[in-house]
């Protein structure tokens, strides 16, 4: 299979060569990097200037942005400056994020994936972080959840889903969309990819209603917003998370900002995730 790979970066010094490396030794190795170079002030640039010089399949773009790091708009922004230059040959396109080390069977493994089941449409890994000198499941999410950081999706189903949306919570509507269109996701819990920098870590202040309105955006209803910032105000053992959802929501209900979702997608979602929690509780 061709696997595209875009891998939007912003400061990734320290982490990029590492992310390219194990690209590069993948068993399966993919027809195409695009790395987007978005307004970083290290040695971004220069690092993946230097992998070009001796792998031809690995591209650059450099753009200029804001240099806050807002989840959502500006990663997906970085993301479709890299789609615009791929060849659309592909089979399997990929959204990484440059600050990862992935097994060197990662690519073989979703090829096969994709290959042995065609209604498979997302396939990916788990998200391990390194602590006291051990590698432990990245725990912030379900593990019925592809993370942001490792997106791949067969040709198909991206398209079917619309491609990526451009806000916050594009990494839970992609996988509901696809639902929607009758595709199936899996995660394999046997890829274990080193995630060097924690989610969140670098997130800016600002965002921090950015969830809320998402959960409005997606046609959630204040019930299941309610309930989901319960859960990930439990998570993060913080009230600030369960306080700033509900703000979040409750200001797009007011500013009524575009919808996301149409309303029978709306309504997909809302009856898939009452079924969720019937399922948990019962």
């Amino acid at each position: 299979m061709n696997f595209s790979i875009i891998i939007p970066a912003h400061n990734e010094e320290t982490s990029i060569g590492l992310t390219l490396q194990s690209l590069i030794d993948q068993t399966l190795q993919p027809k195409e990097i695009v790395v987007v170079n978005d307004n970083s002030t290290d040695a971004t640039q220069s690092i993946v200037e230097d992998f070009q010089k001796k792998h031809p399949f690995i591209k650059l773009v450099n753009v200029t942005s804001s240099n806050k790091h807002l989840p959502g708009t500006k990663i997906i922004n970085a993301f479709y400056k890299g789609f615009d230059i791929i060849d659309k040959d592909y089979d399997v396109i990929c959204k990484f994020d440059a600050d990862l080390i992935f097994p060197l069977n990662y690519l073989e493994k979703i090829a096969f994936h994709f290959n042995k089941n065609k209604t498979i449409g997302m396939v990916a890994g788990y998200c391990y972080i390194e602590k006291n000198n051990d590698w432990i499941l990245e725990s912030i999410t379900g593990k019925d959840h592809i993370r942001g950081a490792l997106k791949a999706y067969k040709k198909d189903c991206f398209e079917a889903i619309g491609q990526l949306k451009r806000a916050m919570g594009w990494d839970t509507i992609d996988e509901l969309l696809a639902k929607y269109n009758n595709w199936t996701i899996l995660l394999d819990d046997t890829l274990h990819v080193k995630h060097l920098k924690p989610t969140g870590a670098s997130y800016n202040k600002a965002a921090k209603y950015l969830q809320g309105e998402a959960m409005y955006k997606m046609r959630y209803g204040f019930t299941l917003t309610f309930l989901t910032a319960l859960k990930m105000s439990y998570k993060k053992k913080s009230f600030r998370y369960f306080k700033d959802y509900i703000i979040g929501y409750v200001k797009a209900t007011r500013n009524k900002p575009e919808q996301l979702l149409t309303e029978a997608e709306g309504k997909y979602v809302r009856d898939l995730r009452w079924k969720g929690v019937r399922k948990k509780l019962f």
